[in-house]
């Protein structure tokens, strides 16, 4: 007979072999399996979502993280500690982590935020900067605009971040100041899951690049991909499920455990978003590109409130309108300085009051920018070809 000792007994085990099931997390995770095997429609956009999630946004996330945490344990040197020896060109470094393809970077710089060692300025310097993933598919489909946008975001960044320092008279109060972080009780089990993570990883990588470059896979290959986002959004949840940390990992964790442990974090985050995007269009008939296609002089705004949603996928969207010729550049690069990208999903973790104030004082120089190319150069890089400007 199944008893509350039984229970606890079964809640022990995990604890000792993979690590302490959070119950909310674990609930969340089974309503999640519910409408992935649902026989409807639903069914079929929750497992599209989940795959776009684990192929389009967590395998760029963890191969960019491993990027920073092997340089850092290379170098000898916590990117948290460099930031805080920098000071005055702390800025700079932080939007120009934030203009690097991917969201890695910005994501990096978030985290520092939490231990107090980044100003605010900083964040909001590479939260503007960035451009998320969708800049792996603009440097692929169009080279000459991201050779334009990239550097233009970037200097965007560095003097709407210092900007913000020189107001900012709250970022001491504000800030986290978390000083210490609990290390992880990595079990052998816990340890196998972070290996089977970061192997799916590799060829979830590989497939991701290759469909950014809108390489068209036989029907097989598109079978095996489906099979590397379930295995790779499986482990990734039962590691987020089990995980004892909060936020973000201590520096001194393993590589591979930081990378596991963050990337699962990060992709929680991701899959509501694009749920939530999923059932919007498909289900409730979110039309965008109905929008953008009517709204006229208003385009760039709503590229701009696009920039608002966390996530990189709507980001992604817009950017194939450009690709497109469905908006202009004035609108991609509206889009482009206001949105966050996957490190506003550690921020709202990490601080909420701090995502919504970073994000407002990203949004303004975005109004700015997009409107400039607007009524100046409205025709600058691309032809716009499905609207008329008015």
């Amino acid at each position: 007979m199944y008893t509350e000792n039984s229970q606890k007994n079964q809640t022990d085990w995990a604890n000792q072999n993979i690590g302490p099931f959070r119950t909310k997390r674990l609930f969340l995770i089974i309503i999640l399996f519910v409408l992935a095997v649902f026989p409807s429609e639903i069914g079929e956009y929750t497992r599209a979502a989940l795959e776009d999630a684990y192929i389009g946004v967590s395998v760029f996330v963890a191969v960019t993280l491993a990027f920073f945490y092997f340089a850092e344990k290379i170098s000898g040197n916590d990117i948290s500690e460099l930031f805080k020896k920098a000071k005055f060109a702390q800025v700079p470094l932080a939007s120009f982590m934030g203009a690097l393809p991917g969201c890695g970077g910005a994501v990096v710089v978030v985290a520092g935020y939490s231990s107090g060692s980044v100003s605010l300025g900083a964040v909001v310097a590479t939260l503007t900067a960035t451009m998320g993933d969708a800049a792996f598919l603009l440097i692929a489909k169009r080279p000459d605009v991201a050779i334009v946008l990239l550097p233009t975001s970037f200097i965007v960044g560095i003097i709407t971040g210092y900007i913000v320092d020189i107001f900012d008279k709250t970022r001491d109060n504000i800030s986290l100041q978390i000083n210490s972080i609990s290390l992880i009780n990595v079990t052998k089990n816990r340890q196998f899951l972070y290996v089977t993570y970061s192997i799916i990883v590799i060829p979830g990588f590989i497939f991701a690049v290759l469909g950014l470059l809108q390489y068209e896979f036989e029907e097989h290959i598109t079978q095996f991909i489906t099979i590397i986002s379930f295995i790779g959004i499986s482990t990734g949840m039962l590691i987020w499920a089990t995980s004892s940390i909060k936020t973000m990992t201590n520096p001194k964790e393993t590589t591979i455990s930081r990378v596991s442990e963050e990337t699962s974090f990060i992709t929680a985050w991701v899959i509501l978003a694009f749920l939530l995007f999923e059932y919007s269009t498909n289900i409730v008939g979110l039309d965008l590109q109905s929008w953008f296609e009517t709204v006229g002089i208003l385009v760039p705004l709503i590229a701009i409130l696009i920039g608002f949603i966390p996530g990189c996928g709507p980001q992604i969207l817009v950017t194939t309108f450009y690709i497109n010729g469905l908006i202009p550049f004035a609108a991609l690069i509206g889009n482009s300085i206001a949105n966050d990208g996957d490190a506003l999903f550690p921020a709202i973790a990490i601080n909420p009051k701090i995502a919504i104030i970073a994000t407002i004082y990203s949004s303004i120089p975005a109004v700015i920018v997009a409107y400039g190319f607007y009524f100046y150069i409205p025709n600058y890089l691309t032809p716009w070809i499905s609207l008329k400007l008015s």
